[in-house]
């Protein structure tokens, strides 16, 4: 972030953020998004969490789907009900 909360603090941005991934199966030197010229808001590729969490998972070769446990009636997992891998930042295994 270009700003921080108060002297010394510092700001969490919710609606742009970025993540450096590399090694276990993503793409090399690949840039997925974008945020405005100060970083505070995605304008790109905008990826909701449960799906950076699927995409996560999928990485480490776990299906986030299957990571469900019940509780009180009520089926559970990391990303609830939703959650979709994005594999565009996949690396090809060919």
């Amino acid at each position: 972030m270009p700003h921080a909360q108060g002297p010394g603090g510092r700001d969490h941005n919710i609606t742009g953020y970025m993540m450096w991934l590399a090694g276990a199966g993503v793409k090399k030197g690949y840039r997925f998004g974008a945020t405005d010229e100060l970083g505070r808001h995605a304008t790109e590729g905008k990826m909701h969490t449960m799906d950076l969490h699927a995409t996560l998972l999928a990485l480490l070769g776990l299906n986030h789907e299957t990571l469900t446990y019940s509780y009180s009636g009520r089926d559970f997992r990391l990303t609830d009900i939703a959650g979709n891998v994005n594999r565009d930042i996949f690396a090809s295994c060919s």
